[in-house]
């Protein structure tokens, strides 16, 4: 694998993101020529920082949380994901999706600074919030009840990301940080080769049409017999040298692996000018890092009536037979990720006006190695190690690099002479980028002797290698703006707001794919035993391609079906609310939301080469069918009683709706990252409108304690769930509108100072319960073992509780983080087979900060120290696991 440092990289994020910012010199000297008297500061850090977004979730019209910087900096969080999980009924899935209060990633919406963004995930429309580094991130709002100015794409909350603005002074910071993960030591590398599609398959698809089957390749080429070869012997000729253009040389290695490191730096400052007498301010910020994680895996299909007592393991003839698997994977993968970012803001203020331009530049990579062991002790085919000699090996590489580039312009004004109105606007340009350009899956027989590995070799039929070719284009362009005017009278005060919202999307997905085939028909042997079987990825020699029937072929599949798609969608929005102060202590908030949203989406092919092959994938009726229009109107209302500066109690109502994914609506074939299942999207999904129901009581003690307990309720008209059908050794899905779902249940949420048991210590922290039911109709539901059954993803428990220390003097902080959720349904039952449910993981993190002077941090982080791992169980078996290592980190920060 290619170890290449990218601090150059990170220059180069921070030069893309820098515009004309020539005033960085006179910044310079006016920090040099001002005397600034240090002031010590000493106090509660964590406690402070805890209960700095207490004020502005007070003032929310509607129920709200509020995640501050300093909060994510405390508990060493270093995305947006990672960090939403402390807030009240979020689970964090997969590293990158949240679940609200129990429900799917896609009844939760993310915008940045109020503006829609694409999202580079391959499978989903949400953005993937491991994308976002807390380094940018000023702050996070996550609203739980609907209100008019938000998307009506609402389900369990919408999190707004607020990046970081211009500061009011000079500031600059440097962090560097090193970390170790407890079972990455040692991994499996490669030589990662450069390039996307080599240029010879390219032009091969169009001249071939997408056909390398040495008749086609005889008859395009108009070969002939001649004196030195026949015309099949000239046709294997060519198709080798496509083969020979694909990268072969991909052989494994197990080395020890490198630490885990970082590189963080901030420079900002704010200056006035003469000419119009306003201020000018700037932010620019960078950051790299890098980590190795290795992971023992296993995935399982369980048979359809296994023994009581059945075995989970293979080593012995009893356990073969007694096994609880049809199939089972045991696996070993190692990823190397690659992070790195450059934003830059550029402000200007003058009196009651402010514009702010933002350039924001993140790209997220991961290189990946899996090699798989597969046995199959009661499969449709039988073998095991124990008891056939004989297992199945993978060996496959995936490098995927994500980015995502984001200009946003933000503009806020209040017009004092025309009583106070307010106006802000909002334009946002954005494009994320999935690319795709090494994908590599090998395929081999390991046959065994005495149950210890003898020699492996391919099997005589197709698809011993896969090659493919993945891109993705998602572009977004933002833009919307509100007017608001104060009124005041004796008893009430009043503001009326009214807004519009516009949202144009356009993606393009496409892949390719090359099927390396055995034609001899016969079992090769491609390593006799000399060599390691990490080698075998490298058998695809030059002398061994010249010496057999080894052919390359386009893999697309043929019309009408698709592997490549294209989509669009556009959203009109307008809304007017209100907000209305009784004497202070009775508030009614609410409005009206317009929305007229079109979406489409249609699959589509490389293999188009006439007109014929256009009127099969873009026919009227397809388009049709993979498009959904709708236009609504959307109500909210929300009534707080304020009960002085102690408590308050909030109601709200909304109505809302989910829409189905860009991928859903399409019959294109992908694999779930959360399941590792073969989906199948399905045109014809509805959107699904729900009325959303909360209550809320907070109460606020003059000491900084604060309490709540909230209920609330959802009533969902035709959810979209996921329905699974059962084939030859392995599962496959796709979705389906149920008949009706809801979910319900309570909140808690405390801070409290312990001061009066130890001083400087104070808890935190927030439990969730609820339950939910979605119903399916048995008509639609295919084999589901329980149509009626939770809603995919929903757990009926999240707790996050924190114990925090601040010391007197100011100068060490720590937080213990415990967070866990209950058993939620990650793929359903099929074939009488029992729900798949991911078990509860135990997660606890220890976060310590130290502070040797005014200006520097040293902060030390332990990961999962209980060691646990992921587990997902059916009918009490375990048939996905993932091994999860302690991970450790130290970093310094110093504040110039």
């Amino acid at each position: 694998m290619k170890n290449q440092y990218k601090i150059k990289k990170l220059a180069a994020a921070i030069s893309l993101s820098l515009v004309a910012t020539g005033n960085l010199a006179m910044a310079q000297e006016q920090q040099e020529d001002a005397v600034i008297d240090e002031v010590v500061t000493k106090g509660s850090r964590l406690q402070g920082s805890a209960a700095a977004v207490i004020e502005e979730r007070k003032s929310q019209a509607f129920v709200a949380d509020i995640l501050g910087a300093e909060q994510m900096t405390r508990t060493g969080d270093s995305d947006a994901a990672s960090a939403l999980r402390r807030v009240t009924g979020l689970t964090l899935v997969d590293g990158k999706f949240i679940y609200v209060r129990g429900l799917g990633e896609r009844y939760s919406s993310a915008r940045l600074n109020g503006a829609a963004v694409p999202s580079p995930d391959l499978t989903r429309n949400v953005l993937p919030l491991d994308i976002i580094p807390s380094s940018v991130i000023e702050s996070m709002a996550v609203q739980k009840a609907y209100s008019p100015a938000m998307p009506a794409a609402f389900g369990g909350g919408s999190i707004d990301i607020r990046t970081k603005s211009v500061p009011s002074e000079f500031t600059a910071k440097l962090e560097v940080g090193l970390g170790y993960d407890s079972v990455s030591d040692k991994g499996y590398t490669y030589n990662r080769p450069d390039g996307d599609m080599p240029q010879a398959l390219q032009n091969a698809i169009v001249f071939y049409k997408g056909d390398f089957g040495l008749g086609n390749i005889i008859q395009l080429s108009d070969l002939q017999d001649n004196e030195t070869a026949t015309r099949a012997e000239q046709a294997i000729a060519i198709n080798n040298d496509l083969l020979r253009s694909l990268p072969r040389n991909l052989a494994l290695q197990e080395k020890s692996l490198d630490p885990d490191y970082k590189l963080k730096g901030s420079i900002g400052n704010s200056f006035d000018e003469d000419l119009f007498g306003g201020t000018i301010g700037f932010m620019a910020s960078g950051s790299y890092d890098k980590d190795w994680r290795v992971a023992n895996k296993r995935t399982g299909v369980i048979a359809q009536a296994p023994v009581e007592n059945c075995a989970t393991t293979l080593n012995t003839l009893e356990e073969a037979a007694a096994s609880c698997y049809d199939t089972v994977k045991d696996s070993v993968s190692t990823s190397e990720n690659e992070r790195y970012n450059g934003v830059v803001n550029i402000g200007y203020k003058y009196d009651t006006h402010k514009v702010s331009y933002t350039n924001l530049y993140l790209v997220d990579s991961e290189d990946e190695t899996e090699v798989s062991t597969l046995q199959s002790p009661a499969g449709s085919t039988v073998f095991t190690i124990v008891g056939q000699d004989r297992a199945n090996r993978t060996h496959e590489m995936t490098y995927e690099e994500r980015k995502l580039q984001i200009s946003q312009f933000v503009g806020q004004h209040t017009f004092l002479d025309f009583g106070g109105l307010g106006a802000d606007w909002q334009y946002t340009r954005s494009k994320a980028t999935t690319d795709i350009p090494v994908n590599a899956v090998f395929k081999f027989r390991d046959n065994y002797a005495g149950g210890v590995w003898d020699n492996s070799s391919i099997t005589g039929d197709d698809n011993r290698v896969v090659y493919s070719y993945t891109q993705m284009d998602d572009r977004v362009n933002s833009y919307g703006g509100n007017l608001s005017y104060p009124m005041f009278t004796e008893n009430f005060e009043l503001e009326l707001k009214a807004g519009y919202d516009i949202t144009d999307r356009a993606r393009l997905y496409s892949t390719s794919s090359f099927a390396v085939n055995n034609a001899t028909g016969q079992a090769i042997t491609i390593n006799d035993g000399s060599q390691s079987p990490l080698a075998n990825s490298g058998y695809l020699s030059d002398s061994f391609i010249d010496g057999q029937r080894i052919l390359v072929d386009f893999n697309e599949p043929t019309a009408p079906d698709a592997d490549d798609y294209l989509a669009a969608q556009k959203i009109n929005a307008g809304y007017f609310s209100f907000d209305v102060f009784y004497k202070g202590y009775l508030r009614f908030s609410g409005g009206l939301r317009y929305e007229d949203f079109k979406q489409t989406s249609i699959g589509t092919s490389s293999l188009i080469f006439t007109k014929e092959d256009l009127d099969i994938f873009y026919a009227p009726e397809k388009i049709e069918a993979g498009s959904l229009m709708e236009d609504d109107i959307y109500p909210a209302l929300s009534v707080t009683y304020v009960g002085g500066k102690d408590y308050q109690i909030r109601f709200g109502y909304g109505e809302t709706v989910v829409r189905p994914d860009l991928r859903e609506v399409v019959p294109v074939t992908y694999y779930d990252p959360l399941t590792d299942i073969r989906t199948f999207g399905r045109v014809g999904l509805q959107s699904s409108p729900i009325k959303n129901y909360d209550l809320r009581y907070e109460y606020y003690a003059e000491n900084g304690d604060n309490y709540s307990v909230a209920a609330f309720y959802k009533d969902i008209n035709s959810p979209i769930e996921t329905i699974l059908r059962i084939g030859d050794e392995e599962y496959s899905a796709t979705f389906v509108n149920g008949d009706s779902a809801e979910v319900y249940g309570v909140e808690f949420e405390a801070l409290h100072d312990l001061s009066y048991i130890a001083g400087g210590f104070f808890a935190s922290g927030n439990v969730t319960l609820s339950k939910s039911e979605a119903v399916i109709d048995p008509a639609q539901a295919g084999t589901l073992t329980n149509p009626t059954k939770p809603m995919t993803g929903h757990s009926e428990y999240v707790v996050n509780m924190q114990l925090n220390y601040d010391s007197d003097n100011g100068e060490h902080s720590a937080s213990l983080v415990y967070n866990v959720f209950g058993e939620r349904i990650i793929a359903a039952g099929v074939a009488d087979r029992e729900d798949a449910y991911e078990q509860p993981f135990h997660s606890l993190d220890l976060v310590y900060n130290y502070f040797p002077d005014f200006n520097s941090r040293i902060s030390l982080k332990v990961k999962n120290l209980l060691g646990e791992d992921q587990e997902v169980t059916q009918s009490g078996i375990v048939v996905r696991s993932k091994e999860v290592g302690t991970a450790i980190s130290l970093t310094y920060s110093y504040d110039f």
